[in-house]
């Protein structure tokens, strides 16, 4: 599975973005999906993941409320709806795919596959 985040950008405080990932291959339809993000500096932090129905979701602490996670599985996309952007969400975004449960390790490292990431830049 090969993994292409876009939507990325430069935008206002306040503002919002939607963040799109693509996925080739029909193994993407069975995969709970995943984005995260990494600023300067930073570990790469967990947002939010999506089951293969689409029915079910997770979000971290830091984005519920603002960030929505869903799935268009006839289009192979899973995107990430950002709204009330804050200069604090400014890093780079990652899809991630192939989700695995193991609570003894890392959020990070129960997905197999990554996209490239994209850019997200909030001025105050």
């Amino acid at each position: 599975v090969q993994l292409q985040a876009s939507g990325g950008g430069l935008v206002q405080a306040g503002g919002s973005l939607r963040l799109s990932c693509a996925a080739s291959g029909h193994a993407f339809r069975s995969y709970t999906m995943g984005w995260f993000r990494q600023a300067p500096g930073k570990e790469r932090e967990f947002l939010a993941r999506i089951d293969w129905s689409g029915s079910g979701t997770y979000y971290a602490d830091s984005v519920k409320g603002r960030f929505t996670i869903s799935r268009d599985n006839a289009k192979n996309t899973v995107y990430l709806q950002m709204n009330s952007l804050k200069p604090e969400d400014t890093a780079i975004y990652y899809c991630a795919g192939q989700y695995v449960p193991n609570q003894s390790v890392p959020m990070r490292q129960r997905f197999g596959y990554w996209g490239q990431g994209t850019q997200v830049t909030v001025s105050s």
